[in-house]
């Protein structure tokens, strides 16, 4: 029987740290300064023999208005509310503040099961915040030290007898089966779902973006920039398509990055899109292609990976035909390595064209995983060196022998050619524009290599023997 532990505490008592412990990964961004985790961010935990669903939340602050925190303080309690049993965390060194009593209080009305743990209990200075922890009322409290990984044996024998009552009381639920799938196989299901990565410049209304195709309010949004700081990862069905999907943080230019938080939250943004199969690179209809949206663009093409161009805020645009024509003109101009790659307008706020963008995705991911045979291929690079035969440098004609594609995700083709290291880009380019026209491959990225034919002779590196009996005629001394 699986479960869903949430880890809940103030900011900065270490929360995220046992997260990346318990999950094995380090996928929650941990740093000494207060307040850095704000979404709820689930992963897969394994503590013994024990498998479960772990929560990692926001530190709980004492502010319930429209702030960021008060925002942040229902984003929590929501986590709680879903939980089967809570996990709250106090500091040991800083024993029990008045905000621990408030929210022991709130969890005892909210939560059927609470573990009492005093994180940091590492040394002498914990003792006297362990003797504290006893007046909250929660029971016995686990001495922890989630960065040592102390104590995480208390915590199973504590989780184990809650785990078994939870697993009586669903025995009747029949698990789900899981489904076999050829790991080269691109069909999606629900054990390997498609992988999209959301990212942009700051304020593009990612979150939201993902909110509204969830259909509810889970992830932290707003009108502040750069309120998301981790690269969170959501699994989700889609009218019918299965999908993990990433909301990441916004992306500024790389001189205007100099807080340490902000360089951690980028790189997890990074390491995002090198596990997406489809990148949705978000644009604000009000600021179009500026710098940093082509270079966060040029990054997922340069990774391979399948592009969608979304514009958001469709909704707030009112000379909606004369700024398309615009944006696709730009679009052709400024991106040329992403020709023919769908862009879509959305309104992440009203929703509109949600099912378009979609209907993009499917169509950039189907795309990514063509392939296309090599008989088909060499007839297509015979009419390509036909129409354009390749250049001549210092007189030698390059030949161009064969073609084969030599992987998917995204299309890998090599070119067996006399002196590929003296065919020019321009001629590359050639072939590689080719390949999207004929073979219906707009947008993907293409790889392109010329290789040089090895020769099939067995005998050339082999040194030349002379036979045995011509040896003995050499070695006999001439008639005189």
């Amino acid at each position: 029987m699986s479960f869903t532990l949430a880890i809940v505490g103030r900011p900065n008592v270490g929360k995220s740290t046992l997260f990346n412990r318990l999950v094995g990964k380090r996928l929650a961004l941990v740093d000494d300064q207060p307040g850095v985790t704000r979404d709820l961010r689930e992963g897969d935990a394994r503590l013994g023999d024990l498998r479960f669903t772990v929560i990692d939340t926001a530190g709980l602050e004492e502010v319930t208005d429209e702030s960021l925190q008060g925002r942040m303080r229902r984003l929590t309690e929501r986590a709680v509310d879903m939980a089967d049993i809570c996990l709250f965390m106090i500091d040991a060194r800083a024993g029990v503040t008045a905000t621990d009593q408030l929210f022991a209080e709130i969890l005892r009305k909210r939560s059927k099961h609470i573990i009492l743990v005093a994180n940091k209990g590492e040394g002498r200075a914990a003792d006297a915040g362990m003797i504290e922890a006893y007046s909250l009322g929660l029971g016995e409290p686990l001495r922890l030290s989630a960065e040592h990984g102390e104590g995480m044996s208390d915590l199973l024998s504590v989780l184990m007898p809650l785990a078994d009552g939870m697993a009586k009381q669903h025995e009747t639920i029949e698990p789900e089966t899981d489904i076999d799938i050829d790991e080269d196989s691109p069909e999606i299901t629900r054990t390997k779902p498609l992988q999209i990565a959301v990212v942009g410049r700051p304020n593009a209304g990612k979150s939201t973006l993902i909110n509204k195709i969830l259909g509810e309010d889970r992830l932290l949004t707003g009108p502040e920039a750069g309120i998301t700081r981790d690269a969170i990862s959501l699994k989700i069905d889609w009218d019918g398509l299965p999908v993990r999907i990433f909301d990441t943080a916004g992306m500024r230019k790389k001189a205007k990055v100099q807080d340490k938080l902000e360089k951690m939250s980028v790189s997890d943004g990074l390491r995002a899109v090198k596990f997406a199969e489809v990148v949705v690179v978000l644009l604000d209809a009000e600021i179009p292609f500026e710098q940093q949206d082509l270079r966060i663009a040029d990054l997922a093409e340069r990774e391979g990976r399948a592009v969608v161009i979304a514009v958001n805020k469709w909704d707030v645009e009112t000379e909606k035909q004369s700024k398309l024509k615009e944006l696709l003109e730009e679009f052709e101009r400024l991106l040329p390595q992403l020709r023919g790659a769908p862009l879509v307008t959305i309104s992440a706020k009203t929703g509109r064209g949600i099912d378009r963008l979609k209907g993009a995705i499917e169509r950039a991911y189907d795309v990514w995983n063509r392939r296309v045979t090599t008989a088909q291929l060499n007839r297509w690079l015979l009419a390509m060196v036909d129409a354009h035969p390749p250049p001549a440098p210092g007189g030698r004609r390059i030949k161009l022998r064969y073609a084969t594609q030599v992987k998917t995700r995204p299309p890998g083709f090599v070119v067996m050619c006399s002196l590929p290291e003296k065919l020019p880009e321009s001629y590359s380019r050639y072939l590689v524009n080719g390949l999207r026209e004929d073979f219906d491959m707009p947008g993907t990225p293409i790889r392109l290599t010329m290789r040089s034919q090895a020769d099939q002779n067995p005998y050339k590196d082999k040194k030349k023997s002379t036979p045995s009996r011509l040896r003995k005629h050499l070695g006999k001394k001439p008639l005189s």
